[in-house]
């Protein structure tokens, strides 16, 4: 990797960069690369200024033009992008009983990757003395240095205070609330660390993937339990408190049962996961599905997996209950929708597995129940990146968090000092 000038690591040379200078590299990191007159026209600037931006990125050796870089895909010569051997990010999507850790170079091009079952109940300790290991082990892999890392992102099951990442009461993560995941990995490899929601590294990882790009959108994770993750002009929206998001816990039906939350009727007591299974047994045992019985027999339980395979098999039961937990996501985003005006929802989680009469009932109730204006051009998807979603996310979330410009007044821009 390179060292930049008379900077001793590139994080240093970061802060001492303008914000101007910050946001031209945050829109090359996203998009890969560009010209100079795409980067005046997408953040309003004067092409003199675009131009004079970057040549002082040019001259510290943070960017890259024509053949410096790897490829240009076809593009001109004038693209410039960042150094692709300027520094290295990790990614860690751990979910509830594994764990998924990539690194990623400066064009976001994965060098490697490792996953490990882990079960996050056993605490932070061991868990994350396991990433530890896993991540030593990827970087010897690599070739890479832990001095080469500049930054890591990690999206976890739970909820999270950005600003402090600490975990905030995490339901199925006894023994997390107050364990500075940050302190930990930060001390280990001396990198900077972000920590946020699981679902809110989805949506940022989709938005950042989507090769259209978006700004406004609505990301839901459908699983054991039911999140969204707002993207709101660009940036993921946390609100006050980082609990933005929450939609599983809004009442879906107030005549419903009662939710380990306390309320009753909650969104993901009626159509998340368990409760498509719980559905599934009472068809079974109740005679209404010979292909649920017949895999409850064998099997000794029913997953969601398994009434999608029937309603692809025609089943009748099957296909009324994935159609009835798709129309209570649809009705609650179309809530939402009415409320928010997305320019795009996606439908994500492992839930997706079932099949697409689960889009095409969300879509429908989103349809039904929205207003005309907030559909007129909203797309409806499945996630594109499916179970990678996270790791691509936590990422992004490094890079974007690492280029985020400064809370202080705006600098002037940085004198570039020696050579690369």
């Amino acid at each position: 990797m390179a060292l930049v000038g008379r900077y001793s690591s590139v994080t240093e040379l970061l802060d001492l960069l303008s914000y101007d200078e910050r946001a031209v590299l945050r829109y090359l990191v996203r998009r890969k690369e560009g010209s100079r007159s795409e980067i005046a026209r997408a953040l309003n600037y004067s092409k003199t200024k675009s131009n004079n931006l970057v040549a002082a990125l040019l001259a510290c050796g943070l960017l890259a033009e024509g053949d410096a870089n790897v490829s240009t895909q076809g593009r001109s010569a004038s693209a410039v992008g960042l150094r692709a051997d300027l520094a290295c990010v990790l990614g860690i999507d751990l979910g509830a009983t594994s764990v998924t850790l990539g690194l990623a170079d400066s064009h976001r091009r994965l060098l490697g990757s490792r996953s490990s079952a882990l079960d996050v109940r056993a605490g932070p300790t061991p868990c994350l003395s396991q990433i530890t290991g896993m991540i030593y082990a990827l970087l010897d892999e690599t070739g890479v240095s832990p001095g080469e890392v500049a930054a890591i992102g990690m999206g976890v099951p739970g909820p999270v205070e950005f600003r402090t990442g600490l975990l905030i009461a995490p339901p199925i993560m006894p023994g997390w609330e107050g364990y500075s995941i940050r302190d930990h990995l930060g001390e280990e490899f001396g990198a900077a660390v972000f920590i946020d929601n699981d679902v809110n590294v989805m949506a940022l990882g989709e938005a950042w993937n989507h090769s259209e790009g978006f700004t406004d959108a609505i990301f839901v994770k459908v699983g054991t339990g039911i999140g969204a993750g707002i993207l709101c002009r660009g940036l993921i929206y946390r609100g006050a408190d980082g609990s933005a998001g929450d939609i599983g816990h809004i009442c879906a039906d107030p005549q419903g049962p009662v939710c380990p939350c306390g309320n009753v009727g909650c969104l993901e007591m009626l159509a998340a996961g368990p409760a498509i299974s719980k559905q599934a047994q009472a068809a079974a045992a109740g005679g209404h599905s010979d292909l649920l019985a017949a895999v409850l027999a064998r099997a000794g339980h029913l997953t969601p997996q398994d009434v999608g395979k029937a309603s692809r098999e025609g089943d009748a039961a099957a296909n009324a209950i994935i159609k009835g937990s798709g129309e209570r996501i649809g009705q609650t985003l179309a809530a939402l929708i009415n409320f928010f005006n997305p320019e795009r929802v996606i439908i994500g989680g492992g839930i997706t597995k079932v099949g697409y009469l689960l889009l095409a009932s969300i879509r429908h109730a989103i349809y039904q129940r929205s207003l005309p204006l907030s559909t007129r051009h909203l797309v409806i998807e499945y996630s594109q990146l499916g179970d990678v979603a996270g790791l691509i996310g936590a990422v992004a979330l490094a890079w974007q968090e690492l280029l985020k410009a400064p809370a202080s007044t705006p600098r002037p821009a940085v004198t570039p000092v020696g050579g690369v």
